[in-house]
């Protein structure tokens, strides 16, 4: 069984916010000691990393399944929820990162590439965070945000600077072996490499790898013989070889043929017409293999081709194949534009952007779709009342109310924000001032309430304060009247 994994698919969960707390300061002798719920810590990411000594997937391949810690909740006297710690995910250079369609997120080249690909969900708030001037000691306090939850798709693109291509059984594994120190398994039979090996070959001044891709058959670019998995690993090479067996016995096999076959696969592949040719003719040791080899080389120089006669066995020839190796990769090098550090985008948000949007559906709904009002519906906790109407505060200040309405809403109307679904009521919500209550309890969401109106309440007070000077003066009458008496009667 192959031990080299190029395609995994990770089933990845970001830790979730820790909940914040609700909780009154309790101390002798200070019976308002005010809010001091802590606030809850944040979910942990999950980030992968080009890790030079990292060459496979296979590690993916036993365990797809990674989650990150959660953050803890917060506690009383004020102290908040430890945060979850990141999980930090080991790739090979050449990794790219792309979601279950087929879009991809990232292409990581380079040792120390590094891209979060599922963030932690956020703290929610505690009661102590909460508080303000008109909301003294809110009864309530926001929940972690869920983590980010998604499936991707790994796959391995092998990073070398010459690809070795040809048929089956052409050499290419025992090219490799002499030229480099890398020890593929060689056998005498197809398909012995079912794995990309990679070798680095030092010749002079020049280092530069190799990538032994295995056999290739036609039918390849659509999947035939595994042959997708086996052409991606050359996407990235800046020079083909062909490797061609001049000594083959199977009937109608012969160097020519073998290279138009590959060069057609290659072409239905895609993207790889632009890159530069070398062609090796192998098994020369073989006298048949090079009396073929002597036929088919004005041919191939006729194509344009710079051909090599060489023996993976006696190694003849291959000081200069590897000469023409380095010089095309030093040309490649030298023409490809120089390497620039990855700059940091920075795309504010427009003035006039409210940060959401309201789309009207065919069955008459409304949909709220947002960053900012997808993650406070996520936060609120709807079995208390106040989170509820500290929801509808916040909704109303960012302008939902108001777009609403101007797209058409009706009270009862259903609106959608994220995963929960509401009854419109705007006369509950929009431009009420907040009115502090019992704790956990928004006096907004009764049907209908009996506190009397900030008006009523002046009105209230203002006639108790006539009252009283009527009952001063009436007081004071009396006292007179019974002065007169008195003294009538003396």
């Amino acid at each position: 069984m192959a031990t080299f994994v190029d395609r995994v698919v990770l089933h990845l969960q970001a830790g979730d916010g820790g909940h914040g707390c609700v909780s009154i300061h309790r101390e002798k002798f200070k019976p308002f000691g005010g809010p001091d719920g802590g606030n809850g810590g944040h979910g942990g990411s999950v980030s992968l990393v080009v890790d030079p000594q990292v060459t496979t997937l296979l590690d993916f391949h036993f365990h797809p399944h990674v989650k990150a810690d959660n953050g803890k909740g917060g506690a009383g006297s004020n102290r908040d929820g430890a945060n979850g710690h990141n999980l930090v995910l080991k790739v090979p250079n050449g990794t790219v990162v792309q979601t279950t369609d087929g879009t991809v997120l990232a292409d990581m080249v380079g040792a120390g590439t590094t891209f979060e690909v599922a963030r932690g969900g956020r703290g929610g708030r505690g009661n102590a965070s909460l508080a303000n001037a008109k909301r003294k000691a809110p009864g309530f306090a926001e929940l972690g945000e869920p983590g980010d939850q998604l499936d991707i798709v790994l796959e391995l693109k092998s990073v070398a600077d010459v690809g070795l291509v040809g048929f089956p059984s052409a050499g290419k594994s025992s090219l490799i072996s002499v030229i480099s120190a890398a020890k593929p398994k060689i056998a005498d039979y197809p398909f012995t490499t079912l794995v990309p090996n990679l070798g680095v070959v030092r010749m002079d001044n020049h280092t530069f790898t190799v990538a032994d891709v295995p056999g290739l058959i036609p039918g390849a670019a659509t999947g035939k013989g595994l042959g997708l998995e086996f052409l991606r690993h050359i996407e990235r090479c800046a020079v083909l070889v062909h490797v061609i067996d001049s000594a083959t016995l199977e009937p109608g096999r012969d160097p020519v043929a073998d290279i138009d076959a590959i060069e057609a696969e290659l072409s239905q592949y895609g993207g790889l017409t632009d890159r530069p040719r070398l062609v090796a003719v192998n098994k020369v040791d073989v006298p048949d293999g090079r009396d073929l080899a002597e036929i088919v080389r004005p041919d191939l120089e006729e194509r344009g081709y710079r051909v090599f006669e060489v023996s993976a066995a006696t190694r003849e020839g291959l000081k200069e194949l590897t000469y023409a190796m380095a010089e095309l990769v030093d040309a490649e090098r030298k023409a490809a534009p120089p390497a620039e550090p990855t700059r940091i985008v920075i795309r504010p948000m427009a003035v006039d952007d409210d940060g959401f949007t309201i789309t009207t559906e065919a069955d008459g709904s409304f949909t709220v779709r947002g960053v900012r009002p997808e993650r406070w519906v996520k936060q609120t906790n709807f079995d208390n009342d106040e989170a509820v109407g500290f929801l509808a505060d916040r909704l109303a200040r960012l302008g939902v109310e108001d777009k609403l309405a101007k797209a058409g809403a009706q009270p009862g109307d259903l609106v959608r924000i994220g995963e929960r679904e509401f009854d419109w009521q705007p006369t509950l919500y929009a431009g009420v001032e907040f009115v502090p209550g019992n704790r956990g309890t928004d006096v907004r969401l009764e049907e209908k309430s009996n506190r009397a109106s900030a008006a009523e309440r002046l009105a209230a007070r203002k006639a108790r304060r006539v009252r009283s000077a009527d009952e001063v003066g009436a007081d004071a009458s009396d006292d007179d009247v019974d002065d007169i008496d008195e003294d009538d009667a003396e």
